[in-house]
C-alpha cells in the first residue's frame, strides 16, 4: 500500500544512456503528465527535475509535465472517475487486477513486452499487474515486505539496546512500555485510518499465522473471526489499556504516523520495509535515529510477512503516442536502474548529488540475482546507514512472504479500520463481537463483488 512515496523519491535510471535499442517509440512532440509526490523536500525535487532534464534531452520529442499525486484510498476513486489523474500514475498491487478488469487503465502490454528485461520480473510480483491472459497492463516498480521500524534515539533514552531490537511480539510490548515509561513518548503506534488500519491489522494477523480470506476456486470466504485476529486485537488492547504505551493519537494515517515517528514521538510502528527514503525526503528523519528489523513471526508454519508493492499505470485516455512515451518514462524513471549498470550508476550519482538516500533496502522487483548484481553497481554512491538496516536486511529473504488478500482488498481493509479504532478508543470494546460483525460485512462484500 504505501511504498509509492519511497519509489518516487529514489527512482530513475537513464534509458537512452543504457544502450537499450528496443524501446517503444513516441512520434512527434508529446506532453506527458507524470506523477510526482507532494511534500518532497528541495533536494528531492531537484533530483526529480534533474532526471526530467536527462529524459527530455534523450527524448527531445517528449515534454514531461510533473503533477503532484499520491495514491490514497479516500481520493483515488474520485480522481479516476473525474479524469484528473496524470498520464502515468502509481497504485498499490491490490488495485491492479480490478483496474485491468474494468479497463480503467490503458493496455500497454505490447509495449512492455519489448522491454529487454520483460522476462526477468519476479513472478510473484509481476502477477499483480497482469490480466487474466497473462499480459502486463501495469508495471511493478517496487515491492515490499512489512517491517518493524524503531527509533534508535528513543531506545537509548529508555535504556534499551538499539542494536538488539525486539524479536517477539512480547518483546515489542515490553520495549514499548519501557519507552513510554522512561520517555513519555508512544512506545508503539498503530495505523488506523484511510484503509491502513485494515492493512496493518492484516499484517499482524499474517504474522500470528492467520489469513483474512480463503479462496476455493472462484469462492472467497472471509476469515476475520479467528483466534489469530482476536489475539492480535487483544495484544493491541493490552498495549493501549493495560500498559498505556501507545500515546494519545489513535487516528494515524500513513503520512501522519511517518511524521510522528520521524519527529521522535513514536518508538515503534509497523509499515513497509522500504519506508526509509520517504521518512528522509518527506519527513526530515535524522538518519542516526532510524532502526528497522523484520517482523516477529509466531511459531507456526502459516506465519508470514505481508508483502505488496507499487504498480506504474497509464491513463485509459492515453492515445498511442502518449502510451509509447509513458512506457519510455516508466522504463527510464523506475526500472532501468535496476537492470542496467550505466543507468544504475547515473541514477545513484544524481540521487546522491542531491543528498537523497541511495542504498535503502527493498525487496526485488526482478529475480534475486539481478537484485544482488544491481547493489554492486551503486556501491560507491551509497549514503545510508547500512549497519542500522542489518536487523532487517540480514533476515528479510528468510521470511515467508505472503501476498495481500486478493478479493475486495481495499474494501475489507476499510471496514477493519473502525475495528482497530474501537479497540484503541473504547476500553470495554468487545473483540469477539467486533470480529463477528466484521466477518459478516466482509463476506457480504466478497459475495457481492
Amino acid at each position: 500500500m504505501k511504498t509509492i512515496a519511497v519509489v518516487l523519491a529514489l527512482a530513475a535510471g537513464l534509458t537512452a544512456c543504457s544502450g537499450s535499442s528496443e524501446q517503444p517509440k513516441a512520434d512527434g512532440p508529446v506532453t506527458l503528465k507524470v506523477a510526482r509526490d507532494p511534500g518532497l523536500d528541495k533536494g528531492a525535487i531537484a533530483a526529480f527535475d534533474e532526471r526530467v532534464a536527462q529524459f527530455e534531452k534523450a527524448n527531445p520529442g517528449i515534454d514531461i509535465a510533473p503533477q503532484e499525486y499520491n495514491w490514497t484510498a479516500t481520493t483515488f476513486t474520485a480522481q479516476l472517475a473525474g479524469g484528473t489523474l496524470p498520464d502515468v500514475f502509481t497504485v498499490p498491487f491490490t488495485d491492479g487486477r480490478g483496474l485491468i478488469e474494468r479497463k480503467q487503465i490503458a493496455d500497454i502490454s505490447g509495449l512492455v513486452s519489448t522491454l529487454p528485461y520483460a522476462s526477468k520480473f519476479n513472478e510473484n510480483v509481476a502477477k499483480a499487474g497482469k490480466a487474466e491472459d497473462g499480459k502486463m497492463w501495469a508495471v511493478p516498480i517496487a515491492a515490499y515486505g512489512q517491517a518493524l521500524h524503531y527509533n534508535r534515539a528513543l531506545f537509548k533514552q529508555a535504556g534499551l539496546d538499539p542494536d538488539k531490537p525486539p524479536a517477539t511480539w512480547d518483546d515489542v510490548r515490553a520495549d514499548a512500555k519501557q519507552i513510554a515509561d522512561k520517555t513519555g513518548k508512544a512506545g508503539y503506534a498503530q495505523l488506523t485510518t484511510d484503509n491502513t488500519g485494515g492493512w496493518i491489522l492484516t499484517t499482524l494477523d499474517y504474522a500470528y499465522g492467520g489469513r483474512t480470506e480463503k479462496l476455493e476456486g472462484d469462492k472467497a470466504t472471509a476469515e476475520l473471526d479467528t483466534p489469530e485476529l482476536a489475539s492480535v486485537l487483544q495484544w493491541l488492547k493490552d498495549l493501549r489499556w493495560t500498559d498505556n504505551s501507545m500515546g494519545s493519537n489513535f487516528l494515524y494515517d500513513w503520512g501522519g504516523i511517518n511524521q510522528a515517528f520521524a519527529s521522535g514521538q513514536v518508538g515503534m510502528y509497523v509499515s513497509g520495509g522500504g519506508n526509509y527514503g520517504s521518512l528522509v525526503t518527506q519527513n526530515a528523519l535524522k538518519p542516526a535515529d532510524y532502526g528497522v528489523t523484520v517482523l516477529p513471526l509466531a511459531d507456526k508454519p502459516e506465519a508470514g510477512v505481508l508483502g505488496g508493492g507499487t504498480l506504474a499505470t497509464v491513463s485509459a485516455k492515453a492515445n498511442e503516442a502518449v502510451k509509447a512515451a509513458a512506457v519510455k518514462w516508466i522504463d527510464f524513471f523506475y526500472l532501468n536502474k535496476l537492470t542496467d549498470k550505466n543507468a544504475a550508476a547515473l541514477d545513484a550519482k544524481t540521487t546522491a548529488a542531491s543528498k537523497q538516500p541511495v542504498g535503502a533496502p527493498q525487496l526485488p522487483v526482478f529475480d534475486r540475482a539481478t537484485y544482488d548484481e544491481s547493489l554492486g553497481w551503486v556501491k560507491q554512491y551509497v549514503n545510508v546507514p547500512l549497519e542500522q538496516f542489518k536487523p532487517y536486511t540480514d533476515k528479510m529473504f528468510d521470511q515467508q512472504l505472503v501476498t495481500e488478500p486478493v478479493r475486495s482488498t481495499q474494501e475489507v481493509y476499510k471496514l477493519l479500520d473502525p475495528v482497530v479504532q474501537s479497540v484503541l478508543t473504547d476500553k470495554n470494546a468487545d473483540i469477539a463481537k467486533l470480529l463477528k460483525n466484521a466477518d459478516a460485512e466482509a463476506q457480504a462484500l466478497l459475495d457481492r463483488n
